[in-house]
């Protein structure tokens, strides 16, 4: 028999099956792991504003803000309030337009 036949047939996404698929709901994060020691202080620090920027763009997604010249310093800001962040400084809003544009 080909190894072909013998591999499962994928589950169907929410584009490919011909009714609605379920999410799972509440949404609960990925538990927070401990960060690698022995690096560069800065390295911690763009990390972190990786992370920050990331939830903040895909809040802006989910408010129905697609575009990044839609994205202003205070509309980000906002944002994080109504997310529960700190606010974040102009570099971080500049990296959540950054990801908004470059992960299209």
């Amino acid at each position: 028999m080909p190894a072909a036949a013998l591999q499962q047939k994928p589950l169907p996404t929410q584009s490919t099956a011909k009714r609605s698929v379920q999410l799972d709901l509440p949404y609960v994060p990925v538990a927070k792991r401990p960060l690698p020691p022995g690096r560069p202080r800065e390295w911690y620090a763009t990390h972190n504003r990786r992370l920050k920027a990331m939830r903040l763009a895909i809040a802006l997604l989910d408010l129905g803000v697609y575009m990044p010249n839609q994205a202003q310093n205070e509309k980000i800001r906002s944002t994080a309030e109504l997310i529960g962040v700190h606010p974040p400084s102009d570099t971080t809003c500049h990296m959540v337009r950054a990801f908004m544009r470059y992960n299209r």
